[in-house]
């Protein structure tokens, strides 16, 4: 009896594992623009990829297999969001454009307000030097 319901746990995690990967899959093409595409690839694919390491770890009933996929789901869970919110926030830096469908962009007074910090903060330093 619990050789079956272990049987079927795995089973449909390893279902939903692979369901949240195949939306991942799908979010990247469709859709529109890089910001997108990031957020969709590293929420689904990262839940995607956990509930499979589960579902291995429950099929191979070994503590050494366990240990790893605990491991391989911190990792991912740390290091997922840092690169896509990296790689957006270098995106929007560098001008990739957004979506036409895009209404509200409340990044750009966050990113000016910050240059203008910035160049202010540059400005007070070069202007109390001695350049003689």
């Amino acid at each position: 009896m619990i050789d079956t319901a272990l049987a079927i746990t795995t089973i449909a995690l390893a279902w939903i594992g692979a369901a949240f990967v195949v939306l991942a899959a799908i979010g990247i093409v469709r859709m529109p623009d890089i910001f997108s595409r990031l957020q969709a690839s590293s929420k689904a694919a990262t839940l995607g990829a956990a509930c499979l390491a589960v579902a291995v770890a429950l099929h191979f009933q070994s503590a050494e297999v366990a240990i790893r996929a605990v491991v391989l789901i911190g990792f991912l869970f740390l290091t997922a969001p840092i690169a896509a919110h990296l790689l957006v926030r270098t995106g929007y830096l560098t001008g990739v454009p957004l979506a036409e469908e895009t209404v509200l962009d409340e990044a750009r007074e966050h990113f000016e307000a910050e240059h203008e910090a910035a160049a202010e903060a540059r400005s007070r330093s070069a202007g109390g030097r001695d350049d003689t």
